[in-house]
């Protein structure tokens, strides 16, 4: 559907984001996307919290499989200047074709400010990076920047990644708001929409897996503030949200479940649904879980 604006990169309908992968030695870290590739996944998502730079970090995985698509998700817009982002994505596009792609967000105010910035008029300063990007061409067109996809949840950031972009990455919303975006960005970007996942036979062993994953992302400003704006009540985001919520967000239950859940997201407008895995121990690399969910790849 929204594959055009990707410039030939296919990333297949299923991706997986690292999440507490991501906090594994390298090592671990390859071998377990190594085998992923085997299963069904076309894109790996990482984000830039697990302590190794965005571009560092896209090479290892890059180096590490030879078809999967690579995706920041995100790289922080505030941990370099744009024309050190347009350098990194160009040169990972560069010496991998058609398997990596640059998400791109704006991140949170209480990161941001400790690293010495001002959080503030996130569109407004995404904008302006985005034009200072594209003026950074000093390699010349053998050169191209990668597809560029936005971390976009509210209308404006949605909007400019529609008018600036290949696309949104979405994350930690409901199948509505999947749709929302859709009808907002039209038929012809690519969307992305994460899917956190927790296989347990009861809601009361899914929240006490998975009340970590939301207990997290209701403390961020920009995901609640997303939530009510979407109409959802000041009681249902109280720490570690209700129960209707969790339902709304996490995808939780056996694989025939996992695999109605997925169905719906598509059915909402995502071109990809996004696999993040959340299990009762993240120290331990989540393969076995990957390995059940491949029922729903194949």
């Amino acid at each position: 559907m929204g594959l055009l604006r990707l410039n030939g990169v296919q990333p297949g309908r299923y991706g997986l984001f690292l999440g507490s992968l991501a906090g594994q030695p390298a090592m671990v870290e390859r071998q377990v996307v190594a085998e992923t590739e085997q299963l069904g996944i076309g894109t790996i998502w990482y984000g830039e919290s697990a302590g190794r730079e965005a571009f560092a970090h896209g090479a290892i995985l890059l180096a590490a499989t030879d078809r999967l698509v690579v995706a920041s998700g995100i790289a922080n817009i505030w941990a370099r200047d744009p024309q050190a982002m347009a350098a990194g994505g160009r040169a990972l596009a560069e010496a991998w074709p058609g398997r990596f792609i640059l998400g791109l967000g704006v991140s949170h105010a209480p990161m941001v400010e400790r690293r010495g910035h001002r959080y503030d008029h996130p569109v407004t300063t995404m904008r302006d990076y985005l034009d200072a990007m594209s003026h950074s061409d000093w390699r010349g067109p053998e050169a191209p920047l990668p597809p560029i996809v936005l971390a976009a949840l509210g209308p404006r950031m949605v909007a400019l990644a529609r008018d600036r972009t290949a696309g949104d990455y979405t994350y930690f919303t409901t199948a509505e708001h999947v749709r929302e975006v859709r009808d907002a960005m039209g038929q012809e970007h690519f969307l992305a929409a994460d899917l956190p996942i927790v296989l347990a036979d009861s809601r009361a062993m899914a929240r006490k897996i998975g009340d970590r994953h939301t207990t997290l992302y209701l403390s961020t400003a920009n995901y609640r503030n997303n939530l009510l704006r979407m109409g959802w009540a000041k009681s249902d985001l109280e720490l570690p949200g209700s129960d209707r919520l969790f339902d709304a967000i996490v995808a939780w239950g056996d694989v025939a479940s996992i695999g109605e859940r997925t169905e719906a997201l598509f059915a909402a407008g995502a071109d990809q649904v996004v696999f993040n895995v959340i299990t009762a121990e993240p120290a331990i690399p989540y393969i076995v879980e990957l390995r059940k969910l491949s029922a729903v790849t194949s």
